[in-house]
């Protein structure tokens, strides 16, 4: 059996507030296989999006550690980790975080361009990833032009252009009508299938845990397989 694309082991997160201890991570184990997509369903305020943070290396446990293919992120330097997120962890979030000013290649050329490329590749490359993502006819579109369900999908070909190891999404469709909710995530599925990556995807809505390989619930701290609850 290969190695997992990313393992995390007891990760722990807790929040000081003077002598007050919010403990948000109690011990969290998992494995996510290439191509994979896995699906973390629970409440509000349970620790979704900080255990998402910490898998991406955006944050560091207070316990625990993780890694991404045989890199422990607490044996690097903040140079390494920061080359590590911007090569092999693409980001999706609930609202898109795309720069205004800026057409919708030009936000998708950004992670390359931050990586060194040539403004040429990275146009080309751009411009390839969004027509996969059927915005081909858009590109010069800054995000103000765009429906909410285009601007979703701006934000995955950020995410993909670099050809990541790993995807990243928090509450991918909270800010969607059902209908341009399942397209998106209609589009998240079939680039799993085709490219082999893997995505880990974090949500309230358990009706998303149908379309994952796996569905697990994070509750008290912990990840438990949904079918245990």
């Amino acid at each position: 059996m290969s190695e997992p694309v990313l393992a995390a082991r007891g990760v722990e997160r807790f929040f000081q507030d003077g002598e007050r201890r919010l403990e948000v991570l109690l011990g969290v184990d998992l494995d996510v296989a290439a191509g994979e997509t896995v699906v973390v369903v629970g409440a509000s305020g349970t620790g979704k999006s900080t255990l998402l943070h910490i898998l991406g290396a955006l944050d560091r446990p207070s316990g625990g550690r993780v890694r991404i293919g045989d890199r422990w992120f607490d044996d690097l330097s903040p140079r390494e980790l920061s080359l590590l997120r911007n090569r092999e962890v693409g980001f999706v979030f609930q609202m898109h975080h795309l720069l205004l000013e800026f057409s919708a290649l030009e936000n998708v050329m950004l992670p390359l361009m931050a990586r060194g490329e040539s403004p040429a590749e990275s146009r080309r490359r751009a411009g390839e990833i969004l027509g996969r993502v059927g915005l081909a006819g858009r590109l010069e579109h800054p995000p103000s032009k765009l429906s909410g369900g285009e601007q979703q999908r701006v934000a995955i070909a950020r995410a993909l252009v670099g050809g990541p190891t790993l995807v990243l999404m928090d509450e991918p469709t909270g800010n969607l009508d059902p209908g341009t909710a399942g397209r998106v995530l209609d589009l998240v599925f079939d680039l799993a299938g085709v490219d082999g990556t893997s995505f880990v995807i974090v949500t309230h809505d358990a009706r998303l845990a149908a379309r994952a390989d796996r569905a697990l619930s994070l509750s008290g701290g912990k990840l438990v397989p949904m079918e245990a609850r």
